[in-house]
């Protein structure tokens, strides 16, 4: 390994991507960007490729990366432009390479992060769907490879840190219970609409929805958010993560997002991991574990708290995170399903087509629909994500209609 830790960012332009790379600028002597990857947005990564010198540059598309070539062509900026699922893919792999992190939002970020496993590399996993499509098989995947799997999402992130060191290093063949570990404790702000009249739910704008009170992400994230689905994919890759039961894990709902997670243990301890609500933090801990590093993250001052609050879901409110967990327990063909039905029915509301509270009955009606729901190979859950898709893309022409 060479003395710098070579990173692959997938999804750079994104939230994730740039505080990944904020993270990478405070701490030059320990890390090197190796490649960086992008979906659409050639102007944002001809502005990264020129700060942070990379290696490679790749875009999902050939008119993306033939953009971000004119974009460069007369900079002293030496990055090889490339494109594509096959490049992302066989750069996650690459020998020179210590470190993927993985933050492409959605399904596209699976292959290219199976690939950065299956060489054994140290994955930053950011990308939920990753987990909810392929739970089992990417689990099964990491242990064969010997890879290093590190949680991104704050709540995770949290949770590995509360978790004792055996744990953490367990690779997902360990039981919580023989380590003491009762309860897996899910937080959650509860979004924009915790309060808000159930009644008024279908009116809810698109600016409405992914205005997070607490967290700066992207329009899907911040929808999902407000639907709680997010956290009902994150209750699915915490089953998958911390080789749990759904019995094990519960959700907790606190507005204020200072605890990301916590850990109850047989003594009634609980352990919380504590902080301001920035996702530098879990990035420089993910990157540097099992040492800590500078993230440019102010520490919480106790004296400015002055609200500090606990309730549980209510499920009438967010019918979404009933349903993902309802489809954690029915199986990796109910997750997978649920997912693509959700980003269909996400990408329907952020574009003017659904209303807010159709979400949830577009990805109820694609769950009850589904047929093709025994699923175990790659092939498998690549052609559940497919049918699904095109399940719900058909239920929101109903609604449309």
């Amino acid at each position: 390994m060479s003395e710098k830790q070579q990173l692959v960012i997938l999804g750079a332009t994104g939230s994730i991507g740039l505080n990944t790379l904020d993270v990478v600028a405070r701490n030059t002597q320990q890390f090197s960007v190796f490649a960086l990857a992008a979906g659409k947005n050639a102007k944002k990564m001809a502005e990264l490729c020129i700060a942070h010198q990379p290696r490679y540059g790749v875009m999902a598309t050939q008119s993306a990366a033939k953009q971000l070539s004119l974009y460069l062509s007369n900079t002293p900026c030496k990055t090889q432009i490339m494109h594509g699922e096959q490049a992302m893919s066989e750069l996650c792999g690459h020998p020179e390479v210590d470190a993927v992190m993985s933050a492409i939002v959605g399904a596209a970020g699976l292959l290219p992060t199976l690939s950065a496993v299956e060489a054994g590399k140290k994955v930053l996993l950011a990308n939920k769907e990753s987990l909810v499509m392929s739970g089992q098989l990417f689990i099964d995947k990491v242990k064969q490879h010997k890879a290093t799997l590190l949680p991104i999402d704050s709540e995770h992130n949290a949770i590995f840190q509360c978790l004792p060191y055996s744990l953490q290093n367990a690779q997902g063949d360990q039981h919580l219970q023989s380590h003491g570990v009762s309860k897996i404790l899910l937080t959650g702000s509860g979004g924009p609409f915790l309060t808000r009249d159930i009644n008024t739910l279908k009116d809810v704008t698109i600016a409405e929805a992914v205005a997070h009170p607490n967290w700066s992400m992207g329009q899907k994230i911040s929808v999902d958010s407000a639907t709680m689905m997010n956290k009902g994919l994150e209750f699915i890759e915490a089953k998958w993560l911390f080789n749990c039961d759904p019995s094990d894990i519960d959700v907790v709902i606190h507005p204020q997002s200072i605890i990301h997670s916590m850990v109850q243990y047989h003594d009634g301890s609980i352990l919380a991991q504590m902080g301001n609500p920035d996702m530098r933090t879990p990035i420089a801990h993910a990157l540097a574990y099992p040492e800590r590093i500078n993230a440019g993250v102010k520490p919480l001052n106790f004296s400015d708290i002055s609200d500090f609050s606990f309730t549980k879901p209510d499920f009438s409110r967010y019918p979404n995170l009933q349903l993902a967990i309802d489809a954690c327990s029915a199986g990796q063909g109910a997750t997978t399903t649920v997912n693509a039905a959700n980003e269909i029915a996400v990408s329907a509301f952020l574009n003017g087509e659904i209303g807010f509270t159709d979400i949830y009955t577009i990805n109820a009606q694609t769950l009850e629909a589904a047929t093709y729901t025994n699923v175990q190979s790659l092939d498998e859950i690549l052609e559940c994500d497919r049918l699904a898709r095109l399940s719900a893309s058909q239920f929101i022409t109903k609604v449309t209609h």
